[in-house]
């Protein structure tokens, strides 16, 4: 048995600020993907991901009894495939920031779940937001909160725009340009990070008022303005809204980005070279960064591993 592949997400825009009501922006990344799959030799990796399938299924019995409106499982063949070694296979890497519970919640909705909606149907605001609730309830066993938005995008594999909590759609992004100077990238920091800690001091900050002040006239501000500027394909602009992003993160998340990324941090806002952002909810993992000179950010960045997501 093989199931069908769910990739990759990146949020490029809004990360915690959607928690605010910030817009967001997030594309799929084809780069790693999963797929739910049995073998008669299983990897220690695979006993390992049907150990945690079993106690999602279980997690998946009381969503479904406690919500039958939500959404129900065909739970019997659930059940059944789990108990004879179903594990999820996944090249995303885990702790990362790049969506790995996000895709395993998409294809276990995919396989079993009753009167899914899908991608061939017309994807109106309310059927996106009935998914992306379903998603969340789904994959807060993994999270403790979740927007739903990871699996949504993994499960759709189109780019999604946050216009708020309850307003998001389908949108398309500006085409590819391979040979374009400028780019999207991600930088290995080297460090799992975990999502539900992070999380906590974001939701622990928000009970300062100067911290929430911060947030709505800078963070949200800029987060709103980089994603308009991206999908109108005003790159000018995006740079100087991503920069001014890159330092209030700098400023006012520093828990969440690794320290040895302090410096480089800055350095790109100094030079201009490369500006970064949180990917996900930091605290290691990915980081993301926007440069207009791929090249001259690789020279800046020599001593790290830079995976091209978009180039422009």
């Amino acid at each position: 048995m093989k199931g069908p592949l769910f990739y990759s997400k990146i949020l490029l825009f809004g990360e915690y600020g959607i928690i605010r009501d910030s817009k967001g922006l997030s594309i799929p990344y084809n780069f790693y993907n999963g797929a739910l799959k049995k073998t008669e030799e299983p990897s220690a990796e695979a006993i390992a991901s049907n150990l945690s399938l079993k106690r999602f299924v279980t997690y998946l019995e009381t969503l479904q009894t406690a919500q039958p409106e939500l959404v129900t499982f065909d739970l019997t063949s659930l059940k059944n495939d789990v108990e004879t070694g179903m594990y999820f296979d996944s090249s995303i890497p885990q702790g990362y920031g790049v969506g790995s519970s996000g895709a395993l919640v998409a294809a276990i909705y995919d396989k079993y779940a009753h009167q899914k909606i899908t991608v061939l149907e017309n994807l109106t605001r309310e059927k996106l937001l009935q998914l992306k609730n379903i998603f969340s309830q789904m994959e807060s066993f993994f999270h403790g909160k979740s927007s739903g938005l990871d699996p949504l995008n993994s499960y759709l594999s189109i780019p999604i725009l946050i216009n708020s909590k309850d307003n998001i759609e389908a949108t398309g992004i500006p085409t590819q340009s391979f040979d374009g100077k400028g780019a999207v990238f991600l930088l290995d920091s080297g460090i799992v990070g975990e999502t539900a800690p992070m999380v906590n001091i974001f939701m622990e900050n928000l009970k300062d008022k100067g911290f929430r002040a911060m947030l709505k006239n800078q963070f949200v501000k800029y987060t709103d303005a980089c994603v308009e500027n991206f999908l109108h394909g005003d790159m000018k602009s995006l740079f100087s809204n991503t920069k001014k992003l890159s330092k209030v993160v700098l400023n006012n998340f520093k828990p969440m980005i690794p320290e040895q990324f302090h410096g480089i941090w800055q350095n790109g806002i100094d030079t201009n070279d490369y500006y970064l952002k949180l990917c996900g909810s930091g605290g290691g993992g990915y980081i993301l960064g926007f440069t207009e000179d791929l090249e001259r950010a690789k020279v800046s960045l020599k001593d790290y591993k830079l995976e091209v997501v978009y180039q422009f």
